[in-house]
């Protein structure tokens, strides 16, 4: 599956992909206590992205990551570890992906969990945020062929400004317990 490389204007069909992708993971996670959530750009109504839906898959503590993780191995995904980022497992698509998308298994309330909804909500709410975040991303569009990371850092401070006004906390220890 080819990776998407550009930022387009919002389609409507993107929760419904979520949909599809949640219905597709839920056999393999059915005993586990977990929640599916549409995340990132492409959860955000009116707000141009590249055509990845984002999904974390949500459990309530870290004892259940382990479980997680092996259902979704099942499930033909691999898992890649945090990618730097603490408290977000990630993984590559099975080969029968349907639509490309990012997954992720986070513990609910955890720096990225949070991170994630607290983003998705707020541009959901604020028009102005949501237009000034669709215009960065325009901007750095260009790198998504030549340059992945320079797109996602040239978002970054961005990202943690509109988080923080949000009433994210910038500091925090991956626990889900606020360092402020």
């Amino acid at each position: 599956m080819i990776v998407p490389a550009e930022v387009v204007d919002y389609d409507p069909r993107w929760p419904l992909w979520f949909a599809e992708i949640s219905a597709r993971l839920t056999p393999y996670l059915a005993e586990l206590p977990h929640v599916c959530e549409h995340v990132g750009s492409t959860a955000v109504p009116g707000l141009a992205a590249k055509p990845i839906i984002d999904v974390d898959i949500v459990v309530p503590s870290p004892s259940f990551v382990p479980a997680a993780i092996s259902g979704l191995k099942a499930a033909g995904y691999r898992h890649e570890g945090d990618q730097g980022i603490p408290g977000r497992e990630a993984f590559a698509l099975p080969a029968d992906a349907v639509h490309y998308h990012h997954l992720y298994v986070v513990v609910e309330g955890n720096k990225a969990h949070r991170d994630h909804v607290v983003l998705r909500d707020h541009l959901r709410a604020d028009a102005a945020d949501r237009e000034r975040y669709a215009a960065r991303k325009r901007e750095l569009a260009h790198l998504l062929t030549t340059d992945r990371t320079a797109y996602v850092d040239g978002k970054g401070a961005l990202v943690e400004e509109l988080i923080a006004r949000a009433g994210g906390s910038a500091a925090d220890d991956g626990s889900g317990r606020s360092g402020a």
